[in-house]
């Protein structure tokens, strides 16, 4: 998969910029759903270090060993950090390859065969075959693979997998690396995909070169067909996002792109917590108050110092950064 020129990873997650000489502007479309954490993963990131250490052929003999045992469960708590690694890096090789073949279809330059070995040199040859079959079937005619696109108003950037049609229809294409369930299907995707979809019908430009900057009309957002494609090792499956929720799914990326800015926002707003020392100690009942020039006493302010700061003690400040009322409010 081509890696685009434009999109750059920092601190508030990855950005886009406008040309190769300018700095990242908005977040990428992928970043602001990142906003919508899933409260699902707890478990499954608890399932996967204990069947890591379940499976360690090191557990038996660590027993008896503290710092063995230790050592063990450092491995096995990083088992789903693992498991994210290999997935995301599965996803490019065959993202690459869906690349590759829709460059040929364009008589493009592409590295077709090179994509096809990598996959078969990772065991994952089923993707490429079930791919090409999927490609076939639905006949897929290739517009535009990798096109980044840009929305000034909102303020977001990202780079669809495929413009092409199918059927004669327009069709704006994500693919999605699946993996298999025990029945030989694939996996279900994750409903996130049609806000991604939505945003990528919603751009307003699209990009023409990324060394100079220059970008053209958005032109395929009128009406297309919004399909995610699920794409494993025993099947190639294309769902369509719903013309009818695809309103609320836009309302709701809207919703995390203003998450995704004030969340940047107060993150360098400055310090959010501060230290509060206690209020000065007060005399206790029935202790004498120290006398008059004493160490730790208190010199009452004479009347014309009174009358001077007059209605001003309501705007006091007390030791411990609150407002001090006025005597007899």
């Amino acid at each position: 998969m081509t890696e685009p020129l434009l999109a750059h990873a920092t601190e508030r997650g990855r950005m886009y910029s406008r040309s190769v000489a300018e700095p990242p502007q908005v977040p990428s479309i992928t970043t602001v759903i990142a906003q919508a954490q899933s409260s699902s993963l707890g478990g499954w990131f608890g399932y996967m270090a204990a069947s890591a250490l379940a499976q360690d052929p090191r557990l038996a003999a660590s027993l008896g060993n503290a710092g063995e045992m230790r050592a063990v469960i450092q491995d096995a708590s990083k088992a789903a950090e693992r498991y994210r690694d290999d997935a995301a890096q599965r996803g490019t090789r065959v993202h690459s390859y869906c690349e590759q073949v829709a460059l040929r279809a364009l008589g493009r330059p592409d590295r077709l065969e090179d994509a096809r070995t990598e996959l078969t040199q990772h065991g994952e040859g089923a993707f490429a075959a079930r791919f090409d079959e999927w490609w076939d079937l639905y006949q897929v005619k290739p517009i535009a693979p990798e096109i980044t696109v840009w929305n000034s108003e909102l303020g977001y950037a990202g780079t669809l997998d495929l413009v092409a049609t199918i059927g004669g229809r327009l069709c704006i294409i994500d693919f999605k690396t699946r993996a298999t369930d025990r029945d030989g299907m694939v996996k279900p995707l994750d409903e996130k995909v049609v806000m991604q979809l939505v945003a990528g019908m919603k751009a307003q430009e699209s990009l023409v070169d990324p060394h100079t900057g220059s970008w053209e009309p958005w032109k395929y957002g009128s009406d297309p067909i919004l399909l995610a494609v699920a794409v494993g090792q025993t099947e190639v499956r294309a769902h369509r996002a719903n013309p009818e929720v695809l309103r609320e799914h836009w309302f709701k990326f809207c919703a995390l792109r203003r998450a995704w800015e004030a969340g940047s926002n107060a993150a360098v707003a400055g310090r959010p917590l501060l230290p509060v020392p206690p209020p000065p100690r007060t005399a206790a009942v029935g202790v004498p108050a120290a006398p008059a020039g004493s160490p730790g006493s208190v010199t009452s302010p004479s009347s014309d110092q009174a009358s001077a700061s007059g209605s001003g003690a309501a705007d006091q400040v007390g030791e411990i950064g609150l407002p001090v009322s006025s005597t007899g409010s």
